[in-house]
Formats: C-alpha cells, structure tokens, sequence
C-alpha cells in the first residue's frame, strides 16, 4: 500500500479521536484521559514513521525552496505537538486546563494533517514514483507491527 495512503488513514484515525474527545461532557475526566492515550500512542508512532521514513527522504530530494519549507515546518509542528504532549501526559485529566489542551492539541495536529495532505504529499508524489512509495509504505506496515499497532486490512492484500 502506499505511503502516502497509509499516512493519510492515521490522520482520519487520530482525528477520529480527537472528534470523540471534544464531544465528552466536562465531567468525563476518565474517558477524555482514555481517549488521549490512544491518541499519545497514535501519534507517537505516527511522528516516527514520518520522522524515519518520509521526512529525511523527502528532505534529500527537495530541490526548491518551498519543498524545503515544506518539511522543516513539518518538523517544528510535530515539535509543538511533542511538547504538548508531554504537558498533558503530565497534568492529570481532572486538571482545569486538560481539555483545553487536548482541544489545542487537536486543532494542532488538524492543521498540521491538512497541511500535509494539501501541500507535501503532492510535492512527494511528485518527487517518487510509486513503486518507491509502495516500499516506503511496506516500512510503515513493519513499523506498525513491530510496535504492536493496527495494520489498515487493506494494507495486507
């Protein structure tokens, strides 16, 4: 499966998530804190894989400007993304500024998903044909399994 597709189905999953968490009422401590570990464990993986795989290749073969931008930015989101993280996985969920958090978080890694779907996939496409992307996403499924993650069925055709 491709690299790009695989990607992209973490996005709706994580986001997914996200939706849920918003949607809790203010006194569902227990299920907000439950819902953000899955999302911690989802986009942990998730930033590895890009940082492993998809980052540094693109990077290497990015020859203008805008492709460079491109994935340093990719960089600095996943940044703030990692700090905010760390401040909820710190703060417990009963904790008056947890949701709001969680709810930056999510409008974080909404914009960041966007962003990429928009306008580094397509330069990547551009960059690697498909069979190159169809082997960076058979790393992503090695990746997944190896850490115990769920494999999209479609992946293992």
């Amino acid at each position: 499966m491709n690299a790009l597709d695989l990607l992209k189905k973490d996005h709706e999953e994580v986001l997914a998530l996200f939706k849920k968490a918003d949607a809790l009422g203010e006194r569902a401590t227990t299920s907000r804190r439950d819902l953000f570990e899955q999302i911690d464990e989802a986009l942990t993986l998730h930033s590895k894989i890009e940082e492993k795989l998809l980052y540094p290749s693109f990077k290497e073969r990015a020859k203008k400007s805008e492709q460079k931008d491109e994935v340093l930015e990719a960089y600095e989101e996943h940044g703030v993304a990692k700090r905010l993280i760390k401040e909820l996985e710190g703060l417990e969920a009963t904790d008056e500024r947890y949701k709001a958090k969680l709810q930056v978080l999510g409008e974080a890694i909404q914009h960041h998903a966007g962003e990429e779907e928009k306008e580094m996939f397509p330069m990547v496409r551009e960059l690697f044909s498909s069979e190159e992307l169809n082997e960076m996403g058979e790393q992503i499924i090695a990746m997944k399994e190896k850490a115990g993650a769920p494999v999209p069925a479609e992946a293992r055709r």
